[in-house]
């Protein structure tokens, strides 16, 4: 499957993006899906993760500010970003396992999209 992560850019702190994470090469229903980020010089950081039936999991530095939702039929995933803050800069990925639900270790995932930048000015 191939992913492609898109709904990146520059907002004011406070301000709201969507991300998408269109799928390809195979159905999105089949797949385990999560967010992760990385800000340069850093770790590739869990954000959120949405399992096969729709359960979510989010880091304590999103919860409350982030939804993650997936939309089968469109073979897409979202991430809608609220209440941006500048600590949020990064490039965020898409990535996706077929064996577990919730995984927050970028070495769980099998595949991955090329990353969006998000740039949150204060």
């Amino acid at each position: 499957v191939q992913l492609q992560a898109s709904g990146g850019g520059l907002v004011q702190a406070g301000g709201s993006l969507r991300l998408s994470c269109a799928t390809s090469g195979g159905t999105l229903s089949s797949y385990a899906m999560g967010w992760f980020r990385q800000a340069p010089g850093k770790e590739r950081d869990f954000v959120s993760a949405i399992s096969w039936f729709g359960n979510t999991y989010y880091a304590d530095s999103v919860k409350g500010r982030f939804t993650i939702s997936r939309d089968n039929a469109k073979n897409t995933m979202y991430l809608q970003m609220n209440s941006l803050k500048p600590e949020d800069t990064a490039v965020y990925y898409c990535a996706a396992n077929d064996r577990r639900a919730g995984a927050r270790m970028a070495y769980e995932y099998d595949y991955w999209g090329q990353g969006t930048q998000v740039t949150v000015s204060s």
